[in-house]
């Protein structure tokens, strides 16, 4: 479940609330910009080049049209003023079907906004409709942090994930392009390709991926097998557990380890002198 604080703020402070209007003006204030609802020629609007999603359901889009038809656009796509035209910032799906119902023109919040800000926004937008596949997630998160520079830390808190979470959606770029498509499909859920990346070589991903598919193994079968391969005999502790001990282990510079059961677990931290218990206790005070 997403957090619906950090994500909420990102689109409804670029879009008024609900309104399907021709036009609606709201004054500008000291410190915030008039906002602007306008009608705008469909020919007239290019995709969002930062788009992060990368396939549209037939299904869906036909459930939109019927939709778009019958109560026309509630919510007004966002745009941005490029070359003498708009290019779409929010809105893909509603301005796909749009054209496809036969609109001429879409109601739309005209905005200005940097590159980095419309791939947040196309990302933020996706993620609160649960749009997007996990791989086209991934590369999305993958791209703010390498062309813009951010941090996954920086990254969570703009979708509103935590940063383990963002972390392990970006490991998945590393399976081969096969399980990839596997996941972008649905035929494997994300999950279970993330217990893949604990093998050592991609030809060892593929061979257990192909066992899962013919099989149908479960999450823990996989993991149980993966464990088996490492020389554990015993089932791989999940991804997100990994993480998290990663993540405090960081936070608290010792060795922590979680031990997880199905009514809960223990985190047992580990410390060498009365020094660093009481450094330990102050850390998590």
């Amino acid at each position: 479940m997403q957090k619906k604080g950090g994500l909420g703020r990102g689109l409804s402070s670029l879009i008024p609330s609900g309104s399907s209007k021709k036009t609606e003006v709201e004054k500008s204030t000291p410190g915030r910009p008039g906002r602007e609802i306008i009608d705008v020629g469909i020919n007239e609007i290019t995709p969002n080049p930062e788009q992060p999603r990368e396939s549209f359901s037939h299904d869906e889009m036909e459930e939109l049209i019927s939709s778009i038809k019958e109560h026309g656009i509630i919510q007004p796509l966002v745009v941005s003023p490029r070359d003498g035209g708009y290019e779409l910032i929010a809105g893909e799906r509603r301005w796909r079907a749009a054209k496809m119902a036969g609109f001429r023109t879409v109601p739309a919040v005209v905005r200005t906004v940097r590159d980095q800000q419309k791939l947040e926004l196309a990302l933020i937008e996706n993620i609160q409709r649960q749009n997007l596949n996990p791989i086209e997630e991934a590369r999305a998160y993958k791209k703010l942090v390498d062309e813009f520079s951010m941090t996954q830390e920086e990254v969570a808190k703009k979708v509103g994930k935590s940063r383990p979470q963002v972390a392990n959606f970006i490991r998945l770029l590393e399976l081969p392009l096969e399980i990839q498509e596997a996941v972008a499909s649905g035929e494997i859920p994300y999950t279970q390709a993330r217990t893949l990346l604990a093998l050592d070589s991609q030809a060892e991903q593929i061979k257990l991926y192909k066992q899962i598919v013919r099989g149908k193994l479960t999450v823990r079968d996989t993991e149980s097998r993966v464990g088996e391969k490492k020389g554990r005999g015993k089932p791989l502790k999940d991804a997100n557990t990994l993480a998290y001990e990663d993540e405090l282990r960081s936070a608290l510079g010792t060795k922590v380890e979680i031990k997880k059961r199905q009514d809960g677990g223990q985190v047992i931290i580990d410390f060498y002198s009365d020094e660093d218990l009481k450094s330990l206790i102050e850390k998590l005070g």
